[in-house]
């Protein structure tokens, strides 16, 4: 039985870290609204090394369409507009010294499917993440039997466990698809 467990384990404590990353992809993608979060994958040239923007700068939002950075090192401004000015996330900075003003401008319909399919490219994949997962574990299940450590009925019931829990993943991936798909098409 503590094999199972730790069987289980394993694979809820794998399915929940992909539901948190497919949770940080969906961050990535703007809505039509300042987040801190948009800025999340940005990564500037400083000192010599790629370094993610938060650790530059401090990340702020005065208003619903306005984002900030005001930066701790003058030279670096530069190079932290740059760096979201390449991103894929269409955006203009204007720079004011040490702060960065960074408005958000409204998705266009356009606009809105491309991420609605960048979304729905995101939930692919974690589902599919989430059913290696659950294969990986019934692997699991399966040794257990093979080597007489549970009986048959055991083994089906423990198959439910998992297919429980894969069912209780994918259904939560599809919620958050359902919720970021709101906030993509409102206008």
């Amino acid at each position: 039985m503590s094999e199972f467990n730790a069987i289980k384990a394993d694979a809820q404590i794998r399915m929940d870290k992909t539901i948190e990353s497919f949770k940080a992809d969906l961050g990535g993608l703007r809505a039509g609204r300042a987040h801190v979060s948009l800025l999340d994958g940005i990564m500037v040239e400083a000192y010599g090394s790629m370094t993610p923007l938060s650790q530059v700068g401090t990340i702020s939002v005065p208003d619903a369409r306005t984002l900030s950075v005001s930066v701790w090192d003058r030279g670096l401004a530069k190079s932290v507009e740059k760096a979201i000015m390449e991103s894929d996330l269409g955006l203009n900075p204007a720079s004011d010294g040490q702060l960065i003003r960074i408005p958000i401008p409204p998705l266009s319909e356009e606009r809105r499917k491309e991420l609605l399919k960048v979304a729905g490219k995101y939930a692919e994949n974690n589902k599919v993440a989430v059913r290696n997962i659950r294969r990986d574990a019934l692997d699991g299940v399966k040794k257990l039997k093979k080597d007489g450590l549970i009986s048959e009925d055991d083994e089906k019931r423990f198959e439910n466990e998992i297919q429980k829990l894969t069912d209780d993943a994918v259904k939560k991936i599809e919620e958050m698809m359902i919720q970021k798909e709101k906030d993509i098409m409102q206008v």
